[in-house]
């Protein structure tokens, strides 16, 4: 007779508002942010389910969730035949007049779905990093284990620590305990530079998990979180154990630079970074791994196009990414990622940026270091990323200098004050 396979089901939280990612979450949920010129940043969490086999999938939304919905459906339909889908799964309400009030309670206003389902395990991922990881590596060594939760642990150095939520395991992957930012963090049994730190990513046997949220929704003090209360809580049970990511998990195709990449792009800095991190050449994360491949929706757009070869214009992009559907009309292009449908005009500049769907760059503009959200319109000669004292009267400027422009706002040309425009 032949092993049945366990059944999984894919829990995604897409509820994300994603503040410190403003503008570019202003008219959008986190989840929905794109991302490397063709995606969202939940085709990253959905393409790594699908690839490990999982194809029954909910997507729990909430915040500003209409471009989310709407690339869900038009991308993520699998064949009903064998029972596949990818659900969104809006805020319904359904015990009260309520809200999600945290990931826990997400999963709590939505048991129907799980009792529907019935599965023996369920991954909890998050919806916003970026990252490649065979589930199913992960799913069986939760099985081997016997715990009731395991939790994705990424090596980090010590110095990191406070920066995340920090795993204490012993040499047989235990955990002992769970801790949000620690100060006083211990290193790994076998690398007392590093400790885990937690990647958002879970899995749980079915009834534990059912059984932790149900305690967790009376409680009147819990803030109804998965990593805060209910991962927190079974540690304290001794019901938890730690998936090295950043040791086990292999995925076809993968090079040693880009082994055990992840990357939480929560700020618009780290946002940008990880931009950086597609175009060189070897990429730090490569979207060119066609063995373990990231599935998005692409519009029916023609090729790349670059034109005119002049010595005062000339088509051209180096060490850059560049979508179908643009067109480089005699401007210059360097270290950037350009989605689809942009166009740069004669004699502009772009270098070290990123720009979505549809903006266009006017003749003998310059624009660095910069992130410029969809149909934004950048004038001729505007100076964008030139001056960062400018940029701030006019923009948002991250901390490290990045200049944000949100979607289809209005960009000023080169030399234009802001009281002289207020004055107009």
């Amino acid at each position: 007779m032949a092993r049945r396979n366990p059944k999984v089901l894919g829990i995604i939280l897409a509820g994300g508002e994603g503040k410190r990612l403003w503008p570019l979450t202003r008219d959008r949920a986190k989840p929905a942010v794109p991302f490397g010129g063709n995606y969202r940043l939940i085709d990253f969490a959905l393409s790594n389910l699908v690839n490990s086999g999982y194809l029954k999938i909910v997507v729990l939304t909430q915040y500003k969730s209409h471009s989310l919905n709407t690339h869900l459906s038009k991308t993520w339909r699998m064949s009903p035949l064998l029972g596949n889908y990818v659900a969104p799964v809006p805020a319904q309400m359904r015990l009260g007049r309520d809200w999600f009030a945290g990931s826990a309670d997400a999963i709590f206003q939505n048991l129907n779905l799980i009792r529907d389902e019935e599965p023996d395990y369920i991954c909890v991922f998050g919806a916003d990093n970026l990252y490649r990881m065979d589930a199913s590596l992960m799913v069986q060594r939760h099985i081997d284990s016997g715990a009731a939760a395991t939790i994705a642990g990424l090596r980090v150095p010590i110095e990191q620590a406070t920066q995340f939520g920090v795993i204490d395991a012993g040499e047989d992957g235990h955990i002992r305990s769970f801790r949000e930012k620690p100060t006083d963090a211990a290193g790994l049994p076998d690398d007392p530079s590093m400790v885990y730190a937690s990647m958002g990513n879970y899995v749980f046997t079915t009834e534990a998990l059912v059984d932790a949220v149900e305690r967790d929704a009376v409680k009147q003090d819990s803030s109804h979180d998965m990593g805060g209360d209910i991962i927190t809580e079974m540690v304290e049970r001794g019901e938890a154990g730690v998936y090295d990511f950043t040791r086990d998990n292999d995925v076809p195709g993968e090079t040693e630079r880009d082994h055990g990449y992840w990357r939480d792009v929560g700020t618009l800095d780290a946002y940008y970074d990880a931009h950086m991190d597609l175009i060189s050449v070897h990429p730090i994360f490569n979207l060119y791994n066609l063995q373990w491949p990231i599935y998005s929706w692409h519009d029916p757009l023609p090729p790349a196009k670059f034109v005119f070869d002049q010595d005062d214009r000339r088509g051209i992009a180096i060490d850059s990414m560049v979508c179908a559907g643009v067109v480089i009309s005699g401007g210059t292009v360097r270290r950037s990622v350009i989605s689809p449908r942009v166009n740069v005009h004669s004699r502009a500049v772009v270098e070290d940026a990123v720009l979505l769907h549809g903006v266009d760059i006017g003749r003998d503009a310059i624009v660095r270091r910069a992130i410029i959200d969809k149909n934004v319109h950048v004038p001729p000669g505007a100076r964008i990323g030139v001056d960062e004292e400018a940029d701030r009267a006019l923009y948002h400027v991250s901390d490290n200098g990045i200049v944000t422009i949100g979607k289809a706002d209005v960009t000023r040309p080169a030399g234009t004050a802001v009281d002289e425009e207020v004055d107009a």
